[in-house]
C-alpha cells in the first residue's frame, strides 16, 4: 500500500503475495489507523482484481466490511492510463531508491523499505505534478478526440 505522495507521506506494507486479504488490511488500516476521524476516503487505486469492495467481505464480517466500505470512496485509474498514476510514479522511485538489488527474505526487504520510507517521508518529498489538463489533451489528442476538430 502506498499513501499520499503529494502530500510527502507515505506508507509501503510488503506482503508475501498480493491477496485480497492482503488488500482488504490495507483498507482496513486505512480507515480505522491512518484516518480514523475522516468522514469519507477518495481512494485513488488501478483496476487490480483484488482491489474491489468484495475483498473485504472476503477478509472481514459483513458489518465491518460495510462500515469500512461506507468510508471510501473509489476511483480507479484509466486502464491504459496508468502512467499518469501518482503512486506508480512513487513505486518507480522506491524501485531506483531501495528495490535494485535481491532480496534474501521477506523480513529483510521489509526492513529496507521501512528505512527508505522512514527517510522519505522525514524529507517529505512530494511528487510536483506538472502534467497539466493543457498538456494532457495535446498529448493524448489521439485517445480522445475533439468536438471542434
Amino acid at each position: 500500500m502506498m499513501c499520499e505522495p503529494l502530500r510527502g507521506w507515505r506508507h509501503v506494507r510488503v506482503t508475501a503475495r498480493r491477496t485480497r486479504q492482503d488488500y482488504a488490511r490495507c483498507v482496513r488500516a486505512l480507515v480505522e489507523d491512518y484516518y480514523p476521524k475522516a468522514k469519507k476516503i477518495r481512494l485513488v487505486q488501478d483496476n487490480l482484481n483484488t482491489h474491489d469492495g468484495a475483498s473485504l467481505y472476503e477478509a472481514f464480517p459483513p458489518q465491518k466490511a460495510r462500515r469500512l466500505l461506507d468510508k471510501i470512496e473509489f476511483h480507479y485509474t484509466p486502464k491504459h492510463g496508468s502512467w499518469l498514476n501518482m503512486a506508480e510514479t512513487e513505486i518507480g522511485i522506491m524501485n531506483r531508491q531501495c528495490l535494485n538489488g535481491r532480496w534474501d527474505n521477506q523480513h529483510i526487504l521489509a526492513t529496507a523499505v521501512a528505512a527508505w520510507e522512514s527517510k522519505r517521508n522525514a524529507k517529505q518529498a512530494r511528487i510536483h505534478w506538472t502534467f497539466t489538463l493543457a498538456v494532457a489533451r495535446q498529448k493524448l489528442r489521439k485517445l480522445y478526440p475533439s468536438i471542434e476538430d
